[in-house]
């Protein structure tokens, strides 16, 4: 969703001129930042990021280019997110999302010279808090060199096969699932339905990345604004699991308009990634959003209300934060090998409890599970989420 709506963004999206592929580029000195001026103190790349209720404090309205650390703080009283958004305020080069309040967390990102915004979003609503946000020309070459280039245009590449291959599947199995749908076979397509958004969940980041398609397609209920139209996955599973009353189902005519919506769409996000390069610190930073993604979607039992099939959404959100550290790993273990290991375990330890609830081909649906089960999914995410938070520092500084 954009930034209109309740942030289901990712840090993977390509912002126009973030091409960089390096992890072994000189990194601008993260000495001491402190706020109100408008360029980083010593010209530095590390800021400080004050959210609160009401303002977004940057301690600076500009960096050099290269690696940017913003360490953002929640001063304030409701959770919150920061972005470092692209010059159309669209498209995201960085964020990270779910920050309590009290908590800090660093987002961490390759930028090119250029104009940007930064943005807090206090309570995950709204358009955010913005401003303006300049990166300098450094005169720092980008470039990895060497064996760290090798290995980083490796992981770039195979994230890009990755996703063109997860966005070729989700083409495939959506136009199953809209046929069944648009010719009124319900059964059918409630048993396509969960598989089909397999393939958007593992690569949740990239296709979130997009701000127009993302509300068109995968907008809940919940999060709808006033006036703000509702089309995409969730209309037709709130259809074919109906509540028991108050519900009037959608007619031939709307289901066909859902379908081809739906269909458009995804042809949309098809034709995109086809040329889509990547940077490790995108990669890095997808992957810990796609933790966030469980956390505060599928952990809660709020992103499938009606379908319940929120575990389905959860290994494949699993799937891909893992394809993208093992893409990393051979950097990773070269920088930090402990880190590496912690991440390891936790992946492990996660996809354990998953494989507890796992029936047939898929799993149980979310609603069968107890508080205890619950609360050990919740636990198991946020023991990977923390090493996974440092990933996209560790292959980028």
């Amino acid at each position: 969703m954009n930034l209109s709506t309740r942030s289901r963004l990712s840090s993977a999206v390509l912002a126009a001129g973030l091409m960089c592929t390096a992890t072994a580029c000189t990194t601008n000195n993260p000495g001491g930042v402190t706020g109100g001026g408008t360029q980083a103190a010593g010209g530095s790349g590390a800021l400080t990021v004050s959210s609160t209720d009401t303002e977004c404090k940057v301690s600076a309205a500009t960096a050099p280019s290269g690696n940017i650390v913003f360490s953002v703080t929640n001063d304030g009283s409701k959770v919150t997110e920061f972005y470092l958004l692209a010059d159309d305020g669209l498209r995201i080069v960085g964020e990270v999302e779910n920050i309590g309040p009290g908590l800090k967390r660093d987002l961490v990102v390759k930028a090119a010279p250029g104009k940007y915004f930064t943005a807090c979003k206090p309570g995950m609503i709204g358009d955010g808090i913005r401003a303006p946000f300049t990166v300098t020309d450094s005169g720092a070459d980008l470039a990895a060199t060497g064996a760290d280039k090798e290995l980083v245009d490796t992981a770039n590449q195979q994230y890009a096969s990755y996703v063109k291959d997860q966005t070729e599947q989700l083409s495939a199995k959506t136009a199953q699932f809209v046929a069944a749908y648009r010719a009124g076979d319900d059964a059918k397509a409630r048993s396509l339905y969960a598989v089909a958004r397999t393939h958007w969940e593992r690569i949740e980041p990239v296709a979130e990345s997009f701000g127009d398609l993302d509300p068109k397609m995968d907008l809940r209920e919940a999060d709808l604004e006033p006036g703000q139209k509702w089309t995409g996955w969730h209309v037709m599973e709130k259809d074919l699991w109906p509540p028991k009353t108050g519900y009037q189902a959608l007619t031939t005519a709307q289901r066909a308009a859902m379908a081809d919506q739906l269909t458009a769409d995804t042809k949309t996000l098809y034709d995109r990634t086809r040329s889509m390069t990547f940077t490790v610190d995108q990669i890095g930073n997808g992957a810990k959003s796609l933790l966030d993604e469980v956390a505060t979607g599928k952990v809660t039992g709020e992103e499938e209300a009606w379908s319940h099939t929120d575990l389905w959404d959860f290994q494949a959100n699993v799937d891909g934060a893992r394809v993208a550290w093992e893409g990393l790993r051979p950097i990773l273990k070269k920088k930090d090998a402990a880190l590496d290991a912690s991440i390891a375990l936790k992946f492990s330890a996660l996809q354990k409890l998953l494989d507890q609830h796992k029936q047939g081909d898929g799993f149980v649906t979310y609603d069968k599970l107890t508080k205890a089960q619950v609360k050990d999914l919740s636990d198991a995410v946020n023991a990977l989420s923390e090493p996974l938070s440092k990933l996209a520092g560790a292959v980028t500084l």
